[in-house]
């Protein structure tokens, strides 16, 4: 259809057959395009929504702060929810409440877009602009100050949820030297070195219960009970350790210096991901691959966790273990290199 063509000329097909232009088919107003009531009331729908997406910014704020993270994680995943849902249903309330407005409020007449060059004339584009005036106009939003003032403050709050987090984090002083020390180099007095701990049961592992082939999630026995370690959730992000035991004849390196960090063929590698820190915990024991789920890399366990695919770019830290005198698995020292992504070696 061109833009000459008017509803009672005849067209032509793809084929040639002429046929009648039938036109649009007459528009059937709606209840609120007559009666100013109903108008009035689809307008205060509108703004109920736009308040639900006000309150549950403010609520998912509140949260974050009223249930701080502590010494155990009830506080962390009460704020989380709260933060997360609070942010969902901001979102939510803004999108039904742009549906409503548009569906009751602005004009829903028929409208046939021509087709035409790519190139327009300056009059078709300035008709173009004409026609976005005039849907600004159609949204009849100075009209009605109250629905301004919702839009702005709900647009104004909804992302808070998701701002406030991030500003507190990047509020923190920046110091590399966090990642280069772990709670396995908190030693308890007289101890031969930082007993591991299965996760999250905090239950000493004998050398003699770790079979071939068998996985432990381990972080330091007793975290959060010695000096120095009193922000538990920090201290144990950074220590988190995959235990794994596999044939000695299996273990295809050891570099000079690491002849003693693995008792029998039983090993520790840090489960931070050195891409971007994701929890590394996907272990494939005919391979001896260890896999990230959020971006693929993946550490060959049996070649001192060196890279084999995916975007990391050094292998998984290991940590050097041996047993104590009584059998049970002990950490002789922290890692000799930070944990993490690589980039937090970086001076800003």
């Amino acid at each position: 259809m061109n833009e000459n063509t008017s509803h009672s000329e005849v067209v032509l097909s793809e084929d040639g057959t002429a046929f009648e232009n039938p036109g649009l088919p007459p528009h059937p107003p709606r209840l609120s395009d007559e009666d100013a009531g109903h108008a009035k009331s689809r307008e205060r729908q509108v703004v109920l929504l736009l308040v639900m997406s006000i309150v549950a910014a403010i609520v998912g704020v509140v949260g974050f702060f009223l249930f701080p993270a502590g010494q155990d994680q009830t506080g962390l995943r009460l704020g989380n929810t709260v933060l997360g849902v609070g942010l969902g249903l901001a979102m939510l309330g803004i999108g039904l409440a742009a549906v409503h407005w548009a569906k009751t409020l602005m004009n829903d007449h028929e409208v046939v877009e021509y087709r035409h060059e790519q190139t327009s004339d300056q009059e078709t584009r300035e008709a173009a602009v004409a026609a976005l005036e005039a849907g600004v106009a159609d949204a009849n939003v100075a009209r009605r100050p109250v629905l301004k003032g919702a839009v702005i403050t709900a647009a104004a709050l909804a992302p808070l949820p998701m701002v406030v987090p991030l500003v507190g984090g990047l509020s923190e002083e920046w110091d590399v030297n966090v990642f280069k020390r772990t709670a396995w180099g908190n030693v308890p007095n007289g101890e031969q070195g930082r007993l591991l701990a299965t996760d999250p049961e905090n239950r000493p592992i004998r050398a003699a219960d770790v079979t071939n082939g068998s996985v432990f999630h381990v972080i330091p026995h007793d975290l959060g009970e010695l000096p120095g370690e009193d922000e538990f959730l920090n201290e144990k992000a950074k220590a988190i350790v995959l235990l794994v035991r596999m044939d000695p004849s299996e273990i295809k390196r050891v570099s000079p210096g690491r002849e003693e960090w693995n008792y029998h063929g039983i090993l520790a590698f840090s489960k931070v991901c050195t891409h971007v820190g994701c929890p590394v915990a996907l272990y494939e024991q005919n391979t001896k691959h260890l896999l990230c789920p959020c971006h693929q890399s993946t550490f060959d366990m049996a070649d001192e966790a060196r890279v084999v695919f995916g975007p990391a770019k050094r292998p998984l830290p290991q940590l050097p273990i041996s047993v104590n005198s009584e059998g049970y698995l002990i950490a002789t020292s922290d890692f000799h290199e930070p944990v993490g992504p690589s980039f937090w070696e970086r001076e800003r």
